[in-house]
């Protein structure tokens, strides 16, 4: 059996490097057009240059997404975005479109192609269609496939044919992602990258002035704050890790290029760990599970590997993110003859609270933050400002990158 890659999502250059020290073998991210999250940072051409160089240098792929469904108005900017991007030698473009994929091949026949989730691959049949005509080398499986089903299609392709599927984070309520709310009731479109996820809104049901059909299915249930019939839940398969492997998945994508830095930290180590105990032969560590549950969230749910959409829906049954877990800075340098830490601020810091860090090896433990300067070196009560940089002695060395939590 083949050890899958940890595949992390990388919003901009701060998340990408997150998600290197935490674990992942490869990230995935976007250029400024032509991915499907434009509302993250993503990255222009010179840092998707230094983003590239940056992961090579670590042992770790990065994968440009080209995934939108673009018109016939944007391949005029795309003929010149795909040469600019294939010279920059990222690992593999995961690619959504028919016309995109024969471009790419035209204007860049080395180019290595990964079949987007938003192609709804949910058969051997399709999937060998795109291992033929498109030769890609790697598929990503649509969301909406169950366990069975993937070591099906499994049997079926070529054991040189990669094939990936999303191991956590954000469903959707749309099949494989391809919606049109956002488009109509806003006018931003989703398959573009603009979504403005009506999905999750707060919906409210009102009788009709007609007898209601008693033979008809029984009524959407709705609570004092409303009804959530599209929001989905979020994809946890960080007890299946068994399961996922001997289907033969390739990559666990997790998904989040809107999240924060914790969060891209803490899903690549909590999934790094976990595969990596299996492969060693050993239980599973309950802290991982303990991890993910402190990043920004919905309710958890196995998605559809275990379940038919036609059994369960996996929509949420209250509003809005369990809260993340304020992190409240990264390291930016350890001076280990002070004892040390520079820290750039996120979230407001007291003398005397109580802290740990996330490591790539894990949560330390726990300490007083009784010693904090200012950058000048001057004695201060507390870190109120984003962005600002203070010193913290510590009782062990931490690294560049490192998390300061609660």
């Amino acid at each position: 059996m083949r050890k899958p890659e940890i595949l992390s999502p990388a919003g901009d250059f701060e998340k990408m490097k997150a998600a290197v020290r935490f674990g992942a073998d490869a990230v995935y991210l976007s250029g400024k057009s032509f991915g499907m999250r434009s509302g993250c940072g993503n990255f222009t051409p010179d840092e998707m240059s230094e983003a590239i160089k940056y992961a090579h240098e670590r042992g770790v792929k990065v994968y440009i997404t080209l995934n939108t469904m673009p018109r016939d108005r944007e391949y005029a900017e795309l003929q010149k975005y795909i040469p600019a991007v294939c010279e920059l030698k990222p690992d593999a473009f995961i690619v959504a479109d028919l016309g995109v994929m024969s471009l790419l091949h035209r204007l860049c026949p080395d180019a290595v192609i990964h079949v987007s989730t938003q192609t709804s691959i949910i058969s051997s049949y399709a999937a060998l269609e795109y291992v033929k005509n498109y030769n890609a080398k790697r598929l990503v499986l649509a969301r909406e496939l169950s366990l069975s089903e993937i070591i099906e299609i499994r049997k079926n392709v070529p054991e040189q044919i990669e094939l990936e599927a999303f191991v956590h984070g954000a469903m959707c309520v749309s099949y494989s992602g391809r919606c049109l709310l956002s488009n109509h009731f806003t006018g931003r479109d989703g398959n573009s990258g603009m979504c403005a996820q009506p999905c999750r809104w707060n919906y409210k049901l009102y009788s009709l002035s007609e007898e209601r059909d008693e033979t008809r299915t029984p009524g959407i249930m709705q609570t004092e704050e409303g009804t959530f019939i599209l929001s989905s839940r979020d994809m946890c398969m960080i007890e299946h890790i068994k399961e996922l492997c001997e289907a033969g998945i390739s990559s666990f994508k997790i998904e989040g290029r809107m999240k924060s830095v914790y969060y891209a930290a803490a899903t690549a180590y909590a999934y790094r760990h976990a595969l990596d105990l299996y492969f060693d032969g050993k239980a599973p560590d309950p802290s991982d599970r303990a991890l993910l549950e402190s990043v920004t969230h919905r309710e958890y749910d196995t998605g559809y590997y275990f379940d038919s959409p036609s059994n369960d829906a996996k929509t949420v049954t209250k509003p809005g993110y369990i809260a993340e877990r304020p992190y409240y800075g990264i390291v930016i340098s350890y001076d280990g003859a002070s004892q040390t830490a520079k820290i750039k601020q996120k979230n407001k810091l007291f003398k005397g609270d109580r802290v740990s860090f996330l490591t790539p090896d894990g949560v330390t433990e726990p300490f007083a933050a009784n010693e904090m300067r200012s950058e000048d070196g001057i004695e201060i009560d507390s870190a109120p400002h984003p962005k600002q940089v203070f010193n913290l002695k510590t009782p062990y060395p931490v690294g560049e990158g490192d998390l300061l939590l609660p």
